[in-house]
């Protein structure tokens, strides 16, 4: 379902916020799976350091985006990592 119109392709911002929103939904930053592969430091603000991670390196991935992929990923960082939808919270959250 598509709630907006959007080119992730060309524009970086996009981009960022919709790999934002794949990593933190897909469980991918799980701290016990984290810790196993060396790269927990803290328990506070893990969740929101891997996902700004993981989402940079998928930004880099994009020709149009690469030079500035962190600040693609800082400026849409706020706002889509609290977009949870379609779920009514973070799916892993009970």
């Amino acid at each position: 379902m598509c709630r907006t119109k959007m080119d992730p392709m060309n524009n970086c911002i996009h981009m960022a916020c919709t790999e934002i929103r794949a990593e933190n939904l897909s469980g991918e930053c799980n701290w016990i799976r984290e810790l196993g592969n060396g790269r927990m430091d803290s328990f506070v603000g893990h969740g929101a350091k891997c996902v700004k991670r993981r989402a940079a390196l998928s930004v880099k991935a994009n020709p149009n985006c690469t030079d500035k992929a962190d600040e693609y990923v800082e400026a849409a960082f706020e706002r889509c990592f609290k977009d949870t939808f379609p779920f009514d919270r973070h799916p892993n959250l009970r």
